[in-house]
């Protein structure tokens, strides 16, 4: 188990989010003109999608989606604003996803005169990337194309024709990307820099909330020292490993420690899950929420944020900052992390939470029967004055649509 050092930017003043969103909207912030964005994305349910989309919109632009769907949570959710919808996918099966790009292609023929009206291009990931650069050469656009990666996906990283094959065709289309916008300053320095060999703009926008949330309401939950910690995970359920881990930790600290799930699960499976987390009393499985409206309640029941991504530990598990970093931290909860991790070297740098050498299960345990009150008091103190802005995002929105607005057509 790890401390961290002293926080360094608890007497920032907050962010007047309302503020940034009127200037970055106004005419001078958006160059005078109206700036039509086309957002290509592998799923227009996801709840990043919805988030990014919802800021263009509120920072000035015209918003039109070119999304695929993924049946995994908000299967009958539709959107409110323009949206081409471009067919189905299905998360890892890359022949798939590529089987439909090919089908999505007369769509963006049909679609050619609104590809060409486009001011930018937004691709998140690599497969919305291609069909972009395609789009753009249909509609024999100029626009510039941005590029959002918030993940790196686990073939890149392996040995092999096919990931050698991906790796080239992502940095061919690299050279035809305008900023690269990336949620963790890890994977440009570790993957982007290191292994494509990027050298070109890039703007790092973390996974921060947005719109800027309510105040939380203060603690309703027994005292601390008359009840068990309760640790929370919340988002995407993935990574056997993890789970795993947690059902050891769950059979050791039966009384002391509760594990509370609630999310969608991705590359784990439900039916493994319930087998393997089922037989503890101490762990409970709440179903899918929606961020916007359940997040205060689900905060608000916890002592702890499970912030150990387990799932590929040599890299994107390594290098991302996970969603749930900036959640807990909004609403006065201290993360979990493992030592020597991205999210991990942000909790020690502000001492706002506790970070884990191997043997993990070992360090958790120990962790957990000796941890006072007093030391836990004091970390939430730590988190309760880190400024707002490093979990609710604002001005990093408007300098990025203001870096938009400004690329070279």
């Amino acid at each position: 188990m790890h401390g961290s050092i002293e926080a360094r930017d608890a007497a920032d003043v907050p962010v007047d989010v309302d503020a940034a969103m009127r200037r970055a909207a106004a005419p001078s912030a958006r160059g005078g003109r109206d700036d039509d964005l086309l957002f290509f994305c592998p799923d227009v349910t996801d709840a990043s999608t919805l988030k990014r989309v919802q800021q263009f919109i509120d920072f000035g632009y015209r918003v039109t989606v070119f999304g695929f769907r993924r049946a995994r949570y908000n299967v009958d959710y539709q959107p409110p604003w323009p949206n081409v919808p471009l067919g189905l996918t299905t998360d890892l099966r890359y022949g798939q996803r590529l089987k439909a790009l090919l089908y999505a292609i007369p769509t963006l023929f049909a679609h050619r005169r609104a590809i060409r009206r486009a001011s930018v291009f937004y691709a998140r990931n690599i497969d919305q990337l291609l069909l972009t650069l395609l789009a753009r050469l249909i509609a024999f656009s100029r626009a510039p194309i941005a590029y959002e990666v918030l993940d790196i996906p686990a073939i890149v990283m392996q040995r092999g024709a096919a990931p050698s094959l991906l790796r080239a065709v992502e940095r061919l289309c690299l050279r035809r990307v305008s900023v690269l916008v990336l949620s963790s300053p890890g994977f440009h320095r570790n993957y982007y820099a290191a292994v494509q060999g990027y050298s070109g703009d890039w703007f790092l926008l973390e996974n921060k909330l947005y719109p800027s949330p309510p105040a939380a309401a203060p603690r309703k939950a027994a005292p601390i020292g008359t009840r068990p910690w309760v640790v929370g995970y919340f988002g995407l359920i993935r990574g056997d490993a993890t789970i795993d881990l947690i059902a050891r930790l769950a059979a050791r600290l039966q009384g002391r420690v509760v594990f509370k799930f609630a999310g969608v699960f991705t590359t784990v499976e439900q039916a493994r899950f319930e087998e393997v987390l089922g037989p503890h009393a101490n762990v409970t499985y709440d179903g899918p929420y929606l961020p916007q409206q359940d997040l205060e309640r689900l905060y608000g029941g916890v002592d702890f944020a499970w912030a150990l991504d387990l799932e590929h530990v040599d890299h994107n598990s390594r290098w991302l900052m996970p969603c749930r970093f900036y959640e807990a931290g909004y609403y006065g909860i201290p993360c979990l992390a493992v030592h020597g991790f991205e999210v991990g070297n942000a909790i020690e740098k502000h001492q706002i939470g506790w970070t884990f050498d191997a043997p993990l299960e070992d360090s958790l345990a120990s962790f957990f029967e000796r941890l006072t009150a007093a030391e836990y008091q004091r970390t939430r103190a730590r988190l309760g004055a880190a400024p707002r802005s490093m979990f609710v995002a604002g001005e990093d929105v408007a300098a990025l649509c203001e870096k938009l607005t400004r690329l070279p057509r």
